[in-house]
């Protein structure tokens, strides 16, 4: 009875409850299968793209080479491979996003309508098992429910009943696992070469399970007591760096939440909450699909949005004239990433400031971030916008100066991405305009005024609201 295990968002081997569902079914005869799939390859940006290849050859190694890689529509794909394989049950991660619900949802009705009697049909177009075990989240998307069962729309509530909820012990790892060898195919192969291969690449961390898990022991010991108060601070080292681990499934968030369950102190407990912030933003996207690329809450329909070419274009590059959203850009074209609190004080800039829409800049991170995920950075963007989770948000306009000022005290970030201010010491960088040599090397003037356009912003807030 060999078994099919399809892998997604859970590029791993260690606590995958799908992984051990497909090995007891398998019943000795697994294959474990990626399907490049065009529709999210084409549409996920070069670096994610990048990110994503790297993380299935780990994923490939760690499965001692026999990962079956193929090219194509899921749809076509898989059922040809499970007619290849004689295959009696598909095993999956659940998945919750739209885009892959509504993939997962082809791909089962042609399983077990015998492949719809097509090319790729089943082995004698015999129904075959469709069997999702676990998510990619600690509590599954549409899990936590409020007194009168319905979704929550706010954070604070949905942390609380999300710990009250609790999630599973992490899943035993197999000791071994029998697993089908097929010829890898040419074209699969040749997508991921090139996707690895694009000179223009940012510089990004080590791919897979090992490096995920070292990076995770690494700020155990090192970063863990800290991370409360170093967390803001994007001149430290003060955060994990697993967010693009997690978006890949190098490692699980239950995994991680084991690991704090017998720590005490601030940092395990602010770090628990960031999970959790991510766990509520998927559950806003299960229960809001719309919400992906719309806004979440309509009271800001009206609100009238800029078009500024130039200005937005200066946006990402790091040309604004604003040392701190320059800094966050250029490490964001650099490295892949860029620290959290950044992300918030560059997209508040181009929604507040330059009153861009926010699915213009949410769309340049997904294309540019190495852990682009759909519910946390789009979600995340709606809540600097206006247009999310939260209640009254249009008061909330970042002052780039005084960030930079609180979160880098002492410059070391903006010098460390804006060459041009290494000169200036001290809190200096974070004005150029206030020193005689501020401009000396080539830095750009303010591309706007901060307090004029924050008035600006409110003022079409305050308009749209009525």
């Amino acid at each position: 009875m060999p078994a099919l295990l399809w892998l997604r968002r859970d590029l791993r081997v260690a606590d995958h409850p799908a992984l051990l569902a497909a090995r007891d079914a398998a019943d000795g005869e697994l294959a474990v299968c990626f399907v490049v799939d065009p529709v999210l390859w084409e549409g996920g940006g070069p670096v994610r793209r990048a990110w994503l290849a790297a993380s299935v050859r780990a994923v490939a190694d760690k499965l001692g080479g026999r990962l079956v890689l193929r090219a194509g529509d899921p749809a076509e794909v898989v059922p040809a491979l499970v007619s290849e394989l004689g295959a009696t049950s598909v095993h999956v991660t659940r998945e919750t996003t739209p885009t892959g619900a509504q993939r997962d949802r082809r791909v089962r009705r042609l399983l077990e309508e015998g492949g719809g009697g097509g090319a790729g049909a089943p082995a004698g177009g015999a129904s075959v098992e469709w069997v999702e075990t676990g998510t990619p989240y600690a509590v599954g998307p549409g899990l936590v429910r409020n007194g009168s069962g319905d979704p929550y729309q706010v954070f604070t509530p949905f942390s609380r009943a999300w710990r009250e909820h609790g999630w599973p012990e992490p899943a035993a790892t197999p000791r071994s696992l029998d697993l089908v060898e097929l010829p890898a195919e040419a074209r699969a192969e040749k997508l991921l070469d090139e996707a690895l291969a694009d000179d223009d690449l940012p510089t990004m961390p080590d791919a897979g399970e090992d490096a995920a898990l070292r990076r995770w022991r690494h700020f155990l010991d090192d970063g863990l007591s800290d991370y409360a108060s170093a967390r803001d601070r994007p001149d430290l080292d003060g955060t994990s760096r697993l967010s693009a681990y997690l978006k890949v499934g190098a490692v699980h968030p239950r995994s991680l939440l084991a690991d704090l369950a017998g720590r005490r102190g601030k940092g395990a407990e602010t770090y628990a909450t960031e999970l959790a912030w991510r766990e509520f933003y998927a559950d806003v996207l299960h229960h809001h699909p719309r919400s992906a690329w719309r806004d979440l809450r309509d009271g800001l329909a009206g609100l009238r949005y800029e078009e500024p070419e130039d200005a937005v274009e200066a946006w990402r590059t790091g040309r604004t004239g604003y040392p701190v959203v320059d800094a966050g850009m250029r490490q964001l074209l650099a490295v892949g990433w860029m620290h959290n609190r950044l992300r918030m004080i560059t997209a508040s800039f181009l929604t507040k400031d330059l009153h861009v829409w926010w699915p213009v800049g949410a769309r340049h991170f997904l294309d540019h971030l190495v852990d682009g995920d759909l519910a946390s950075n789009n979600h995340g963007w709606q809540w600097v916008a206006g247009t999310g989770t939260d209640a009254a948000p249009y008061f909330r306009v970042f002052n780039p100066v005084t960030q930079g000022e609180k979160f880098d005290p002492d410059g070391d970030y903006v010098r460390r991405w804006v060459p041009e201010l290494a000169h200036l010491p001290g809190k200096a960088a974070h004005q150029p305009w206030n020193h005689p040599d501020g401009y000396a090397h080539g830095y750009p003037q303010r591309i706007v005024d901060h307090a004029e356009e924050r008035r600006e912003a409110l003022a079409r807030y305050e308009a749209a609201r009525r």
